[in-house]
């Protein structure tokens, strides 16, 4: 039922946004949702063929990120995002590296998280994420550092560093994989 709430008022925001405008739509989904943040102004690409802004993006991008937060299938997420040629927008990249987290290719998650990052520096769903990644691969000191990060960009009460904050309270070693 809970989960269910959640996901009906992300859908409820996702509407208020979309019609509220593009500027409300890059402030309010800039910590990763089903609608990707725009780029920092200084990242935007005008050769690209798909704006983050675009229906058809949009719509696509949407399938992956059903793909892989209600279907678990995480292959065809990965398959969905790169058709979108932009893995140069730091939520299509983050959710690429959870994929691929997802799927236990550490090396090629790491490369998305890292992409991310460079593409967006204040990406806190991508510094959660990176954090849990860090956590799985035992750098413990590393991940503490990724919650630090999310405490400065969202603050303690968001629900990415409740997530990074819980999964560091677990002892070490127990296998858990986030």
């Amino acid at each position: 039922m809970k989960k269910s709430a959640i996901r009906i008022a992300t859908l409820a925001l996702c509407a208020m946004a979309v019609a509220s405008g593009p500027l409300l739509l890059s402030k309010a989904y800039a910590a990763g949702s089903e609608t990707p943040s725009s780029p920092p102004p200084d990242k935007k690409k005008k050769d690209k063929s798909s704006s983050i802004d675009d229906p058809k993006f949009l719509a696509a991008y949407r399938t992956a990120y059903t793909s892989i937060y209600d279907r678990g299938d995480y292959t065809t997420a990965i398959q969905q995002l790169k058709a979108l040629n932009r893995e140069d927008v730091a939520d299509v990249a983050n959710l690429i590296g959870y994929s691929y987290r997802k799927l236990g290719n550490y090396q090629a998650s790491k490369q998305y998280y890292e992409q991310a990052l460079a593409d967006d520096p204040n990406h806190v769903r991508t510094w959660q994420y990176y954090g849990l990644w860090q956590l799985e691969q035992g750098n413990r000191e590393q991940a503490k550092y990724h919650l630090d990060k999310v405490a400065q960009l969202a603050g303690t009460n968001s629900a990415e560093y409740r997530s990074l904050a819980d999964a560091l309270e677990k002892q070490p070693g127990t296998g858990l994989v986030y």
